[in-house]
């Protein structure tokens, strides 16, 4: 009887394979976890402030559905400062309950049932699940170690089919921390360009890239415009994971039909966090600069450990994860973080969580201090020396 009360698609997803290795490592004593993607930074104390403000006078409403428009006006002025991309904080722009629920409103307003849905990995374990819940078809685009786990033409050119209707874009990428250069973009764009396609560009990560050229994203090109829809938030940049705090851009007709759903859904982001984040917008970018600098140093330490033990792991650069290579080791994935949290209590997530083309490794996140690091390494290098 139950079976049949329940929606048939959500019973057939698998749960997050992120969650299964953090539930069972909060159950065991002396563990210490590199599982999870979240800062380990407080928020900075005036974006917290701004809030506290907030609530002392009185500003406990509802906001427009859309968003305050103090903040939509933040957010247009951030891209276009930042990243050179220009949307109309009136007509272009909804501020969402982070940005899962931007590309969960982005995929349902706009997919239809039989569309094909191309999605690169491994990748992010929303993005599949999001598409098969609104009653489309999830195409895979496979990336590969060697070409640093960005999407190659070659792929995506095989793939793409006159059902497609979507590609989902997440660069910099959780879980390998590659990213996708102008360079890489073009040929990209250079097929699209004339296609009847949409692009959800997932760039949380964005101010996390760690090269010299910054961050580039496929919006930034002017053909690509009118197909793109932009999501981004203010969790992993500004260290606000807990403020649930996030947004949609796209070309007004794209993004009615999202502020529609989350009309309906949602009505609208929490107004005490709406505040928080004009202030981060406003008088954040020391606090951006200082905990990517943090991010940069692990990460360079991390790699460095990493291949010393004997885990070929190329440098990730984006996002706070690294996604070393363990078949050396002769276990799969899964064995691999079952046998080393059982053993030496370091929790960290098998690769196939994020994709079949993920089996092989594991992710690392370096949102944590290098303490807490340096302990964990040591352990997971004692654990290989015993295989």
């Amino acid at each position: 009887m139950m079976e049949q009360e329940i929606n048939q698609i959500l019973a057939r997803l698998k749960p997050s394979g992120i969650r299964k290795f953090f539930d069972i490592a909060n159950e065991m004593e002396d563990v210490i976890s590199l599982s999870i993607g979240e800062p380990d930074f407080q928020t900075p104390w005036h974006i917290r402030q701004a809030a506290i403000d907030a609530i002392e006078k009185g500003r406990t409403f509802y906001s427009p559905n859309a968003g305050l428009l103090a903040l939509r006006q933040g957010i247009s002025d951030y891209l276009k400062k930042r990243f050179a991309l220009d949307y109309d904080p009136k007509h272009e722009i909804v501020v969402t309950v982070g940005a899962s629920e931007a590309l969960d409103m982005a995929i349902r307003a706009l997919l239809n049932p039989g569309d094909e849905v191309l999605i690169v990995q491994p990748s992010f374990v929303c993005y599949e699940p999001m598409v098969e819940m609104a009653y489309a078809t999830p195409v895979i685009l496979n990336t590969q170690k060697e070409n640093s786990f960005k999407l190659r033409l070659e792929e995506l050119e095989a793939k793409f089919t006159s059902k497609t209707k979507m590609l989902v874009l997440p660069f910099p990428s959780n879980p390998s921390g590659a990213i996708m250069t102008r360079e890489d973009l073009e040929p990209i764009v250079e097929f699209l360009k004339d296609k009847d396609i949409l692009i959800v560009t997932d760039e949380i990560y964005a101010e996390l890239t760690y090269n010299a050229m910054g961050h580039s994203s496929i919006a930034q090109f002017p053909q690509m415009k009118d197909k793109v829809i932009y999501i981004n938030g203010f969790s992993k940049a500004y260290a606000m994971t807990g403020w649930r705090i996030g947004y949609a851009c796209a070309p007004r007709r794209l993004l009615e039909p999202i502020l529609k759903m989350h009309q309906f859904a949602i009505m609208c982001a929490p107004t005490l966090s709406q505040f928080a984040a004009i202030e981060a917008l406003a008088n954040g970018d020391k606090d951006i600069e200082h905990m990517r600098s943090e991010y940069d140093l692990r990460r360079r330490y991390l790699v460095e450990r990493l291949n010393s033990m004997g885990l070929d792991c190329f440098e990730p650069e984006g996002a706070f994860y690294v996604f070393p290579d363990i078949r050396s080791s002769g276990l799969s994935s899964e064995a691999f973080c079952e046998k080393l949290l059982i053993d030496k209590h370091v929790a960290v997530v098998p690769g196939n969580a994020f994709g079949e083309c993920g089996e092989g490794f594991i992710r690392i996140s370096y949102s944590y201090s290098i303490k807490h690091i340096t302990e964990a390494l040591d352990r997971m290098e004692a654990f290989l020396k015993s295989l």
